[in-house]
């Protein structure tokens, strides 16, 4: 028999090692860590498939499961090559919600550039999810430094799973995200992979003065420089974000009713800076206020607005926190 009929095609390993390469290139090539490069040796490392064995495609109807272990080798070729797209995976869906997913990877890659971790940095991990981020940081950190917390116990049972097939061992907490984890503080930076109404302030009492922390709030990104005494403030990143709610008894307020747009112009009603607006004012700014202060100010971006946390509670601005333009958070 020659030589040539041994040969066979590219293993699995292969695959998902060019599907990872393929990856990087993508997140690369959106700017996502031009600020910490080192990030891309992580995404490089960290294999994503192991974190997600299955996962959810939506469409009409519902959705279809596509799992690795498939018996049919197309179905596990779209698994693979799925788990390698930059696109958020919907990973535990219940009675037809979403309840958890696997971020997309550039954002992740942002957001993780954008929490300016330095070697010997503490990071909590607010949203567990499949166990990938926090891989990430502990590739990034080490183990010992990185805690991640879900409230769902299949959640974090998965993560843990996850995570040591992949061979990270980060401390995996399942608890209430709002409370934060006091017996794991103080902490560097807290970053947060799920959608918030308001700054909880446990977090910050879990922090010294200096640290970091990076969450999705009103379709955008706060980053808040952490003072003393639990006061912090900073302002929004220039990118959307979209994740799935913070959830537990104590998450702070209700999520805001989605705010009524009639009188408004069609061309405001679907504009995304006009809606992060709307987000950020649920429940405090008439819809119709609201895009006339659009509208004076000049259609502002997200890197204009902040929100400050102080001794009178959690409030959003634009501009300048000491400016007419403030208003309470949820």
């Amino acid at each position: 028999m020659g030589a040539h009929a041994l040969e066979t095609g590219p293993g699995p390993d292969d695959l998902a090692d060019a599907a990872r390469a393929s990856l990087v290139r993508v997140i690369e090539r959106s700017g996502a860590w031009e600020s910490d490069p080192v990030w891309r040796e992580a995404f490089e490392a960290v294999p994503r498939h192991l974190f997600v064995p299955y996962y959810y495609l939506g469409g009409i109807g519902g959705y279809e499961r596509l799992w690795g272990e498939d018996p049919d080798p197309l179905v596990r070729d779209r698994w693979l090559r799925g788990a390698y797209a930059d696109a958020p995976l919907a990973t535990r869906v219940r009675d037809g919600e979403l309840v958890s997913s696997s971020s997309q990877p550039s954002l992740m890659a942002k957001m993780l550039a954008e929490l300016e971790v330095r070697d010997g940095d503490t990071v909590l991990e607010i949203g567990a999810g499949t166990g990938y981020n926090a891989a990430l940081l502990a590739y990034r950190l080490g183990d010992g430094l990185v805690t991640t917390v879900d409230l769902d116990v299949e959640i974090t049972e998965a993560a843990r799973r996850h995570l040591d097939i992949a061979g990270y061992h980060p401390t995996v907490v399942t608890g209430d995200g709002a409370r934060g984890v006091p017996e794991r503080a103080p902490f560097d930076r807290i970053i947060a992979t799920c959608t918030l109404t308001t700054i909880p302030r446990p977090w910050l009492v879990q922090c010294g003065p200096g640290a970091r922390v990076l969450a999705p709030l009103a379709t955008g990104l706060i980053a808040l420089e952490v003072g003393d005494s639990g006061h912090a403030e900073g302002r929004f990143l220039h990118t959307s974000a979209f994740f799935v709610p913070l959830r537990g008894a104590t998450r702070p307020g209700p999520e805001p009713e989605p705010a009524g747009t009639g009188g408004v112009p069609r061309r405001a009603r679907g504009h995304d800076l006009f809606r992060f607006l709307l987000a950020l004012t649920a429940g405090r700014l008439d819809p119709q206020d609201a895009y006339t202060l659009w509208e004076r100010e000049g259609q502002p971006q997200r890197e204009r607005y902040g929100v400050t946390v102080g001794e009178e509670g959690v409030r959003a601005w634009l501009d300048d926190p000491e400016g007419p333009y403030t208003w309470p958070l949820s």
